[in-house]
């Protein structure tokens, strides 16, 4: 057994013996089958968004559905009649690309393959600003001069500014390439925005990064701009206000979230964070908000990141002590079941109360999942090996359920991190921040007129969208077989799908983008017979079992 695989054996057997899983109690029968009961539009009854870090398309994608297939890394075989795909490969971007010219200095390069043992790689600056300037009006050509970054000492591009230019392929990403191949997939899928993790984690959930309010003394920086009517947008990375763990300056958003429409509607739902549960101690003896998680790839590493922490920016879901929730059976609920006494939770929860919730016949409507950081895939705390163990390991446990036969898995991004995509999408959004918004020129991101409103019903800026191209994967038996979509969506657009299925179509309001985002249902074939058969993956490798 690995050092890696010894290390998640322990970590589960402290979690056992700390005695935080809490075990069922009277009224489960209940609560197991609420979701169930619950009108939907489609078969769905469970949607699991599985919302991963810091990736752009093209990063995991650019050669799909060709691998290399070196010797000694996991092998990777297309099935016949596998659509096109808009990707490097295809685009002839791998042996000519703008990113090669001098304006790039030192780190001017060429398209490369990262391999296996390359997968801990720098963090790229994935900042609002930046990213605009990377993209230089749709000539996507100056990467490694604003958003590249190298890992020092490394030979070649990787060692430069130019290791922004590098992509995985179906030899290290294998699991998203075998997923792909047996369900659905899109290569046009987008930021709502330019910008972080902040930004992405909230347009997942509420299609909106107006709003912000900064709690007294903060000092918040180059996190926010002037919305331009006099009130805020945030652009960059913050912590939420009063978490027990935020160590930053912090914030709250003034808006809705679809927690608070599940809420009205009493459909069950939770936002489900590795490291959120700070009474477990890891193998290491690490606890609280320290607690730690090693990673032969990437080290050491902090289990929860407050600011990938999507729910705890609102006032209405946050859980900001981390309250534990009364027991299993009210997992998902507002209240403990039985009673008018609220659930002391909120609606957060650690990733362990999934599995435990699941496992006790408790399965929430609607469960977005962040990974602890080793596993969310964010560069600099994860890796995509790291990060392909844990979707494989969830994914392979909600496909052993009963439920699966009514389950959708969405696999999302929150960021491209600034790696190199070529794909360009004209902004939809405006924002003309003279300061912030360099894409078409100073001040200036998209065309006249087209800023989009805010939670005061007014056009405003730092909304400047979509953003950039990251990937999106829809894993269920109702998904089509070995599709892709072209149709464009956004993060918002798992809002959308939430309020279509279990909400009569419902919109938040107040600016959010979820009523102009693209719907994701054409990934899905509802007239099919579902497949329900699972497809098992192996968690280290990512192959076929």
């Amino acid at each position: 057994m690995s050092m890696k695989r010894v290390q998640r054996a322990k970590s589960g057997l402290a979690v056992l013996l700390s005695g935080s899983i809490l075990l069922p109690s009277v009224g489960l029968a209940a609560s197991s089958s609420a979701a169930e009961s619950y009108k939907t539009a489609t078969p769905i009854k469970h949607v699991v968004v599985i919302f991963q870090e810091n990736r752009s398309f093209d990063h995991y994608f650019a050669t799909y559905p060709k691998a290399a297939n070196v010797s000694g890394e996991p092998a990777f075989t297309a099935l016949a009649g596998t659509p096109y795909v808009n990707n490097l490969a295809n685009a002839n971007l791998i042996t000519n690309n703008p990113n090669s010219s001098s304006a790039n200095g030192s780190g001017a390069a060429l398209p490369f393959r990262i391999d296996r043992t390359q997968a801990n790689t720098a963090d790229q600056n994935h900042s609002y600003t930046p990213e605009q300037q990377a993209y230089d009006a749709g000539k996507m050509d100056l990467f490694p001069k604003y958003t590249g970054s190298g890992t020092y000492g490394s030979s070649g591009a990787f060692g430069t500014k130019g290791q922004v230019l590098g992509y995985f392929d179906g030899n290290t990403v294998t699991a998203l390439w075998n997923y792909a191949q047996h369900y659905a997939m899109s290569d046009n899928n987008w930021t709502d925005t330019f910008g972080p993790s902040t930004p992405g984690a909230l347009e997942v959930v509420a299609g909106q990064t107006n709003g912000l309010q900064s709690i007294a003394g903060n000092k918040l920086g180059s996190a926010y701009i002037n919305d331009g009517q006099g009130g805020y947008t945030l652009i960059n990375d913050e912590d939420p206000a009063y978490d027990s763990c935020s160590t930053s300056s912090q914030v709250l958003i003034n808006a809705k979230n679809i927690g608070d429409l599940l809420n009205e509607k009493g459909i069950s739902w939770g936002g489900f964070m590795g490291g959120f549960d700070l009474t477990l101690t890891n193998a290491n003896n690490t606890t609280g908000c320290s607690r730690s998680t090693y990673s032969d790839t990437v080290g050491t590493r902090t289990d929860y990141i407050p600011h990938h922490a999507w729910f705890q920016y609102f006032a209405s879901t946050s859980n900001p002590t981390h309250a534990r929730p009364n027991s299993t059976a009210s997992i998902g609920f507002s209240t403990i079941p039985g009673t008018v006494t609220p659930e002391p939770a909120n609606h957060q929860y650690d990733t362990e109360d999934f599995y435990a919730a699941v496992k006790a016949g408790n399965f929430p409507a609607v469960s977005y999942i962040k990974m602890q950081a080793y596993q969310d895939g964010h560069p600099g705390n994860s890796d995509p090996l790291d990060e392909q163990n844990g979707i494989v390991t969830l994914v392979n446990f909600i496909q052993s359920q009963p439920e699966w036969a009514s389950t959708a898995i969405i696999i999302d991004y929150d960021d491209s991190d600034g790696w190199y995509d070529h794909a360009f999408q004209k902004p939809l959004w405006g924002s003309f921040d003279g300061t912030a918004d360099q894409l078409n020129g100073a001040g200036v991101c998209g065309t006249a007129g087209s800023a989009p409103k805010g939670v005061a019903g007014k056009p405003v800026n730092g909304r400047c969208g979509p953003g950039t191209r990251i990937p999106l994967i829809v894993i269920s038996p109702y998904a089509r077989k070995n599709f892709v979509s072209h149709r464009l969506t956004s993060q918002a657009s798992v809002v959308r799908f939430i309020e279509d299925n279990w909400l009569s179509g419902k919109r938040l309001g107040g600016g959010s983008f979820d009523a102009a985002a693209g719907q994701i249902n054409p990934m899905f074939d509802f007239t099919q017979t579902p497949n329900t058969t699972p497809l098992i993956l192996d968690p280290d490798t990512g192959t076929v079992q």
